[in-house]
């Protein structure tokens, strides 16, 4: 029902489809960059780990200390955006984070590539949950996980387009620039557009509706008011800032996305390794550029599903059940890909757990609103993501790790699998189901009552 009261209100629908225009495929854009960044270190260590002498274990090291800077500034940073505004504070986060990234072409061995990792992850904390908290300020509660789902598309098309790009730079950097080796010339090119974009935020993100110049101002009330109407008729009081971080279900959604977001960065960081592993394993031959394309393919599907999947949660108001089938999909796709006997079934098989992974994820982030509100919705979401993305630290370690241990991937990927399982079983319990108000008519109830 909440989508069509929206459509009875013109002036609402009008607004949202402007937001929707306006701010979806800039966002989309950051945070493309953004994952770009975060992930492109998977194709340089298909030269660099000789390079630099790194081990499986040493590089999974290194690509998860990201997660650890992440962690620990990852709740302030979102509590500092809810304060100051998207727009200022996200801009300072992506002008960061693009130093870094691009000062990623200078380390010189284990040490050093440690710090950088541990550095670019306190320069991008709070990115991710400062957006999913900005669009709970546009979009009301009905067209949430499509919205989600439309933004996070960027992480699987920085798949699809930034795979083949950061393997053709790796494959063809050397020597430009002076860099002697293509892998430091991609990292150093890569940093750069996160820069310039992040000036371009101080100009194009407005912080809310009210500071929207390409909204009326009967827009900009009547989408505010539709929100703050929602959100009163599903969380009567604001949540304060130590409600939200004590919250027992914020623990247990915690616990949901580190178990699907361990399938997501062993995808990330591993999957063009498992790729190149084929070779020997079917004794077939690949470029790196079309390693690049291979790895692209899971993530271009992946994409169709995850709309699909958040649009038809939204138009049922269910959101348990759509993130527990994809988890447990996904888990089945990964534990089953290494033991295929073609490498077209691997591919397929990996596609499958690309399919579970991304469809779950957009409407996890559903769930919190159902229960926090306010500051104590900044802290929640950022605990949740913080806590989440330390599978992107425990992920690439320990696969890694088991790689070194038993010289394959196999171990790591079962791991995988029983992590995701449990995110589904857990989901299944969490709280109770995040269907928008409106569908019992409680914000029209709400509303009449403060009119």
């Amino acid at each position: 029902m909440a989508e069509a009261l929206a459509i009875k209100d013109p002036v609402v629908e009008g607004a949202v489809r402007r937001a929707r225009w306006r701010l979806l495929p800039f966002l989309g854009l950051c945070y493309l960059l953004n994952y770009v960044d975060r992930v492109n270190v998977g194709f340089a260590s298909l030269t660099m780990n000789s390079d630099l002498g790194l081990s499986a274990a040493a590089y999974g090291l290194g690509a998860g200390l990201f997660f650890i800077g992440y962690f620990f500034f990852e709740v302030p940073s979102n509590v500092i955006l809810h304060r100051v505004g998207a727009r200022l504070w996200i801009a300072r986060i992506m002008i960061t984070w693009g130093v870094v990234a691009s000062a990623t072409a200078f380390v010189q061995g284990e040490i050093s590539f440690y710090i950088v990792r541990f550095l670019l992850g306190i320069a991008e904390a709070g990115f991710f949950p400062g957006i999913i908290l900005y669009l709970t300020y546009w979009f009301p509660r009905a067209q949430r996980a499509k919205v989600v789902a439309l933004f996070f598309l960027a992480v699987p098309l920085s798949s699809v387009i930034g795979a083949p790009i950061s393997s053709l730079l790796v494959q063809n950097g050397a020597g430009v620039l002076g860099f002697d080796a293509g892998w430091r010339f991609m990292f150093f090119v890569e940093g750069i557009p996160a820069m310039l974009v992040g000036v371009l935020v101080l100009v194009l993100l407005p912080d809310r509706p009210s500071r929207a110049r390409w909204l009326s101002g009967r827009e900009q009330h009547a989408l505010e008011q539709r929100i703050a109407d929602e959100d009163a008729a599903q969380v009567p009081q604001e949540t304060g800032l130590w409600a939200g971080l004590r919250d027992g279900r914020v623990v247990a959604l915690s616990i949901v996305y580190f178990g699907v977001v361990f399938g997501l960065y062993v995808l990330a960081f591993f999957l063009p390794q498992v790729v190149s592993g084929l070779q020997e394993q079917f004794d077939v031959r690949f470029s790196l550029v079309e390693i690049g394309l291979i790895t692209a393919v899971p993530y271009a599907v992946a994409s169709v599903a995850m709309v699909l999947n958040a649009r038809h949660s939204d138009r049922t108001g269910e959101r348990r059940l759509h993130v527990a089938v994809p988890a447990f999909v996904g888990a089945a796709g990964v534990a089953v890909a290494l033991y295929l006997d073609s490498p077209y079934l691997v591919i397929a098989a990996m596609t499958v757990c690309a399919v579970g992974v991304f469809s779950a994820i957009p409407v996890i982030w559903q769930l919190p609103s159902a229960f926090l509100t306010g500051v104590g919705a900044a802290a929640g979401i950022a605990l949740i993501n913080s806590f989440g993305n330390l599978s992107g630290f425990a992920g690439p370690y320990l696969t890694g790790w088991l790689q070194d241990l038993t010289g394959s991937f196999r171990a790591g990927m079962f791991v995988v699998a029983g992590f995701m399982v449990l995110a589904g079983v857990i989901v299944l319990f969490v709280g109770r189901d995040s269907r928008p108000a409106e569908d019992t008519g409680d914000a029209t109830t709400a509303q009449a009552q403060r009119g």
